[in-house]
Formats: C-alpha cells, sequence, structure tokens
C-alpha cells in the first residue's frame, strides 16, 4: 500500500483498505462504546493491520480516514449542509454499501466534534480560585453557589466538592 505510486492496482488495493478500516472501526465501535474519533487515532483501541499492512501503513492510512471524517464534520457543522454537498458531486456514483458505511462514520465523527467542542466550551472552576459574579454549579452534586460578589471559591458547602462549572441553562433552579 505505497503511497507515492499510483497505479490502478494499488489504488484499488488502498481503496480497498480504506474501506476494510472504516468497517473494523465503525465495528469496534459499536461493539465496544468507544468514539470512533478516538478509535482512528491510533491509540490502542486501533484496529489491528490487515493481512499484508504493517503498523507504518495502518497508521497512514487510520490518518487518511481520519482526516476526510473530520474534514466532511467541519464542513457539515460550519455550513448546515449534508455529506453530498461536502463530496461536491452525484452520491450515486458511489457504490452504496461504501456511501452507507462512510456516512455512519461521518454522523458519528460530527457528533464526537460536537461533544468535543462542548468539553473544550465548558470551563473548570476550582475551591481556592478567584471568581467575578454568577453562579457555579458542583461537578459532584450539582448544588448551585451564587456569587454577588468577587471573592474566592470555597468547597461545596453540600458535599465538600472542589470542581464546579457554570450552568448551561439561562436561569438556574430556585
Amino acid at each position: 500500500m505505497k503511497t507515492g505510486s499510483s497505479s490502478d492496482k494499488e489504488l484499488e488495493t488502498m481503496g480497498e483498505a480504506y474501506r476494510e478500516l472504516l468497517e473494523k472501526a465503525l465495528h469496534k465501535a459499536r461493539q465496544t462504546g468507544s468514539s470512533l474519533y478516538h478509535l482512528l487515532g491510533g491509540g490502542t483501541d486501533a484496529p489491528a493491520p490487515g493481512p499484508g499492512q504493517d503498523g507504518h501503513e495502518v497508521a497512514e492510512l487510520e490518518r487518511y480516514v481520519r482526516r476526510d471524517l473530520t474534514d466532511s464534520a467541519r464542513y457539515r457543522h460550519a455550513t448546515g449542509k449534508g455529506l453530498g454537498d461536502w463530496l461536491g458531486f452525484d452520491v450515486a456514483l458511489i457504490e452504496g454499501a461504501f456511501w452507507k458505511l462512510f456516512s455512519e462514520a461521518a454522523d458519528q465523527t460530527l457528533l464526537a466534534l460536537h461533544q468535543i467542542r462542548l468539553q473544550a466550551d465548558v470551563s473548570e472552576y476550582h475551591t481556592g480560585e478567584m471568581i467575578g459574579l454568577g453562579t457555579l454549579v458542583c461537578d459532584r452534586c450539582n448544588e448551585h453557589l451564587r456569587f454577588s460578589k468577587v471573592g474566592h471559591i470555597p468547597p461545596c458547602p453540600r458535599c465538600g466538592g472542589t470542581r464546579f462549572h457554570r450552568p448551561v441553562e439561562s436561569a438556574p433552579p430556585a
């Protein structure tokens, strides 16, 4: 599976390996509940190399598949358009089983990127840090702490927790 040469046979072999990697990763994600996005990151949960593939070739192929899935997810998130628009040509030109496989993987990747973005957007606050005005929620017991002036964050009065976040909802419960 060399990427420098592009004979028809090598491209066909690479295409089969791409599809096989995607199938194995989706299967493993379904079985383990792991994120497809992270399975294709080359960690210990990554699919094993197939016959005739070495670890370097699999890592390179994983990088290509992850790039394609990530690019499609970013496009869909940014534009609100579908996979067919991302492709830029009629999806009828794609073999049906592969299109279904790629679509499922792309949907999982979009979901994973949304989750990563949400996690990145949630700021953590810790006991002893300074805070301005507002409400914090204890990560352990969901107790709401309200701050009407600048001060240090105390441990949670309910459970002693030391990690907090801002509530996502617009108005915290009374």
